[in-house]
């Protein structure tokens, strides 16, 4: 797809990987809608920075949790830009509860979390559809994480929200073909303010120098590297729909093995 003159909607977009990839969208011409829940001064900078690339920007607040706010998000899109082409469905909510505490992942978290990973995600491919079949083309990718694959993570409900978006994303991608692609990207561990304030400064260290031993690239990625991947799937993946990328250094592996240290 050539993003010159498109337009997008990037879910959770005012800090982190949302925000990188928006600015890299921006960088390639494309109008971006920047959605944040509370953050309204760090969506209205990211704004800003899309803006000095010479494109169309706007802050809209919306919970994805919400179908209405979906709706209104992307209606938004349209009613400021004339059209709708792309959706990174970045938005999420996690909590982190030790898998074998049973009793701490309560049925008000397993909704929230479920409400906002997945039905978000649904909600707001279902408002974007119309709008970008009638564009002629479409792109969506749904941003999911290795825990989905792999079956560990923040908790069992986040691992089990993401599965179930992989899972989505094949079945969106069996339904609105030709017009539109959908596909996911899984990161791994992602050097962002949300994961360091989630384990810990502790624990986040451990986790990186964790990566560099176990894993053949020994790097944790950074939100730019995650949102390069997602632009290409958007402007470059033509044939490839129904798949989700493990972009994960090579944790999905299981261990270096013969590899050693450099």
């Amino acid at each position: 797809m050539e993003l010159k003159k498109k337009v997008a909607v990037v879910t959770g977009s005012s800090v982190g990987v949302g925000r990188a990839t928006a600015l890299r969208l921006a960088e390639r011409g494309c109008s971006v809608v920047i959605n944040y829940t509370r953050s309204r001064s760090e969506a209205e900078e990211a704004a800003a920075l899309c803006r000095e690339k010479n494109v169309g920007a706007i802050t809209v607040q919306a919970d994805v949790s919400v179908e209405a706010d979906c709706v209104r998000l992307i209606q938004a899109a349209v009613d400021s830009f004339g059209r709708l082409d792309v959706l990174v469905n970045n938005a999420a909510f996690t909590k982190f509860v030790e898998f074998g505490d049973l009793d701490g992942m309560t049925e008000e978290l397993w909704m929230r979390i479920m409400r906002t990973n997945v039905l978000g995600n649904f909600f707001c491919c279902r408002a974007a559809v119309p709008h970008m079949k009638e564009a002629g083309e479409g792109a969506i990718v749904n941003v999911v994480s290795i825990a989905g694959f792999l079956g560990h993570g923040s908790s069992i409900a986040y691992s089990a929200s993401k599965a179930a978006v992989i899972n989505m994303t094949k079945c969106l991608a069996r339904t609105l073909g030709p017009e539109i692609r959908v596909n996911g990207i899984a990161p791994g561990a992602i050097d962002t303010r949300w994961l360091r304030q989630g384990l810990g400064e502790k624990e986040f260290d451990a986790l990186r120098e964790s990566l560099r031993a176990t894993t053949p690239l020994e790097v944790m990625a950074t939100a730019e590297d995650v949102a390069e991947a997602i632009v290409w799937l958007v402007e470059g993946a033509r044939m490839m729909t129904g798949e989700t990328i493990k972009f994960d250094g090579g944790q999905h592996l299981g261990g270096k093995g013969g590899l050693r240290r450099k």
